[in-house]
């Protein structure tokens, strides 16, 4: 444990942010998921409602800077590609 008051805040800090960064990473990866699996199934209404909601999530992480933008963008093609494929 730190003994350095500075140090004790940055422990606090580093311990919110990777509550934070768990919890998009999960988001990111729950949409996705839930994306395929709509695919997979043949349910290319409910797909297609899904995707813009996938488009808003990448969007509001590469803005926050959890992943940069170009990888947002990679994604969002690469989704939109299975979609056009089925």
């Amino acid at each position: 444990m730190p003994k350095i008051k500075s140090a004790k805040k940055a422990l606090r800090q580093n311990i919110r942010r990777r509550k934070q960064n768990l919890l998009r990473k999960d988001k990111i990866k729950e949409a996705i998921k839930s994306y395929r699996g709509f695919l997979e199934g043949k349910k290319l209404t409910e797909a297609k409602v899904i995707l813009p909601k996938i488009y808003k999530t990448l969007d509001k992480m590469a803005k926050v800077g959890f992943i940069k933008p170009n990888k947002a963008n990679r994604l969002k093609s690469r989704l939109a590609k299975k979609l056009a494929k089925s």
